[in-house]
């Protein structure tokens, strides 16, 4: 499986027929050179300009920012099995139960996301 880009901000600038200062202008910016620094990967959005982006392409955030999501989903699945691990020595009560509950259901939910991502894409 292809590797994806952390973002995918030029394809949808371009699919949209915006150029990089137009796109800078509706982010609130002055200049398109930091539209450039995402197109390049040289400088990452913070979380409100990637919502912007987000809206302003009208695709969901898992699509624009993909390898980033991807990245995100791969470390907090392996977080997830390493507290699985370190609660799997302990046996406790309704709350231990609980947590492992909600550690499988991230680490299905994560999967799946992952899943349909990869057919999206």
């Amino acid at each position: 499986m292809p590797q994806k880009l952390p973002n995918y901000i030029r394809a949808a600038r371009r699919e949209a027929g915006l150029s990089q200062a137009e796109v800078s202008f509706l982010l609130g910016c002055q200049h398109g050179s930091k539209v450039s620094r995402y197109e390049r990967f040289v400088r990452h959005p913070n979380v409100a300009t990637m919502f912007a982006c987000a809206i302003i392409f009208r695709l969901p955030l898992e699509r624009l920012f993909a390898g980033a999501h991807e990245r995100a989903t791969s470390d907090v699945i392996q977080r997830v099995h390493a507290l699985v691990q370190r609660l799997s020595t302990s046996h406790g009560g309704p709350l231990h139960q609980r947590k492992l509950e909600t550690l499988s259901a991230i680490a299905n939910a994560a999967g799946a996301h992952q899943t349909d991502n990869d057919a999206s894409v």
